[in-house]
């Protein structure tokens, strides 16, 4: 199959193909090899490639799923697969071998979905960008490779914006997903907290802020992903609430006019970038002329309270995260096998108690119960994805080893990203949907989020909006350019 035609499709679309026998699952496989070795080179975004698990998969017989015949690539931290070795983004973990599959890999694998790698993350996902060590180099983004593609979901947004494929998997515990997306042109979407399964490792991420998720370039690649995922695992200590299904027949109702509140600042009132504040004000309009009721509005959230807390909780998962490897390692993590920002984690760590980590989830809850309140006037809250456009590989890269400091310093990352962490505390959906491109070409996505357990509103906004403003055709300069 030619790239071009390839690019035309997204994930339902080829699957399409392949059960009208247009094109086969190995055609596909041999189009996305031919892809990423056009473009890879430049981004540096896939890791772990398994070409010949793919091709045995496809010679054992697919399951007959929505997803039949499409290639997909899981995030390098998390998803475990036995067949799928990871880094986890770190030399500590490199080319670390799972025992199990988790519960979230097996219901992908029943959609006949074809994996044949990972993507690169930051160490243990806990950066905004993807610059670890363990890849050699940053992954950069292919709207401009001087610029960061996000993260922690880096190198699922470079591959999924350069043609690579249409959708693959990421984890969002602080934007992870929607940052990549709005860096690289992306929908991406965050579930209500514990819609899709996280075991059997674990229960929860990070207090429950961390969920799975994926990077698609179609609303309804994501809504036919998540009714393929969705729901407890067995032993799950909660779940979202139920919801009609499937969330793909959703997408073919539009949505009642809706009561928006649009926040061209940051949710405290302090000022974002002017081509941030210019992409807001435009989806205001764009949702007006759409039959909604929008009103500018500011929540007048402190989030600095709110953001030590997090940092503090994940500061604690990581250094748990170290201490599990290290002990299977029966040794200490050396100074060269984790990040200075790891290392910084590592160390605040040791200083929050478990009375500290128990207030820190109190604010955490505090945090989702005044948002809440909010809402009960308001169906859906928009902003800004990010405060800035697409940072620049280096700004960010992961060596300071003050935790706290390369979070909520001055020049941290919470300057930079302050909604989306918001929206993990509260566990809230939440999406970036990309309508706006700056004027040197670069994506910024607006930010979406509603009420708890209503993820059904925000995919069906997000449909319409991506009717009324397609963004499928617009391809990155690299990608035109090969």
């Amino acid at each position: 199959m030619k790239l071009s035609d390839y690019s035309r499709y997204d994930g339902l679309g080829l699957a399409e193909l392949v059960r009208g026998r247009q094109v086969t699952a190995g055609e596909l496989l041999e189009t996305a090899f031919a892809a990423m070795a056009q473009v890879n080179p430049a981004l540096n975004a896939i890791v772990h490639q398994q070409a010949d698990a793919a091709k045995a998969a496809i010679a054992k017989g697919l399951p007959k799923g929505p997803f039949a015949g499409v290639p997909f690539l899981l995030k390098d931290l998390g998803c475990e697969a036995i067949d799928y070795p990871t880094n986890a983004g770190s030399r500590l973990c490199q080319d670390m071998r799972w025992s199990y599959d988790s519960e979230i890999f097996l219901r992908l694998q029943r959609t006949g979905l074809v994996t044949f790698g990972r993507t690169t993350s930051p160490e243990f996902g806990i950066g905004s960008v993807t610059e670890a060590q363990v890849y050699g180099g940053p992954t950069r983004n292919p709207w401009h490779t001087g610029h960061s593609p996000g993260g922690s979901s880096g190198g699922a947004a470079a591959a999924v914006a350069a043609g690579i494929l249409p959708m693959a998997h990421g984890s969002d515990g602080g934007g992870s997903v929607r940052i990549p997306a709005s860096n690289c042109g992306l929908y991406g979407f965050k579930p209500t907290r514990a819609r899709l399964p996280d075991g059997p490792m674990s229960g929860e991420g990070w207090g429950g802020m961390a969920i799975d998720g994926f990077l698609t370039r179609s609303v309804r690649d994501t809504a036919a992903l998540i009714d393929a995922t969705h729901g407890p695992d067995l032993g799950a200590p909660y779940w979202a609430p139920a919801v009609a299904w499937p969330y793909l027949d959703e997408l073919r109702k539009s949505p009642e006019p809706l009561r928006i509140a649009l926040c061209p600042t940051r949710v405290d009132g302090q000022p974002i970038d002017a081509e941030c504040r210019a992409a807001v004000l435009a989806a205001g309009k764009l949702l007006e002329s759409l039959g909604h009721d929008v009103a500018i509005v500011n929540p007048a959230i402190d989030l600095n309270p709110m953001m030590l807390a997090w940092t503090r909780i994940v500061a604690a998962g990581t250094a748990g995260t170290v201490r599990a490897r290290a002990t299977a390692l029966g040794r200490p993590a050396r100074d060269d096998e984790l990040e200075g920002v790891t290392w910084g984690a590592v160390e605040l760590a040791k200083s929050v108690s478990g009375t500290d980590y128990i207030d820190s989830l109190a604010v955490i809850h505090d945090i989702g119960r005044r948002l809440s309140r909010f809402m009960v006037s308001y169906d859906v809250l928009v902003t800004a994805t990010l405060a800035e456009p697409p940072a620049r590989i280096g700004r960010f890269k992961p060596v300071n080893r003050d935790f706290v400091d390369y979070r909520t310093g001055p020049e941290g990352i919470f300057a930079y990203s302050p909604f989306c962490a918001l929206f993990n505390a509260t566990g809230q959906p939440a999406a970036s949907v990309p309508l706006h491109w700056s004027a040197d070409g670069l994506p910024i996505g607006v930010h979406i989020a509603g009420r708890f357990g209503e993820d059904a509103t925000i995919l069906k906004l997000s449909a319409q909006l991506e009717e009324a403003a397609p963004w499928f055709d617009r391809r990155p300069p690299l990608v035109a350019a090969g």
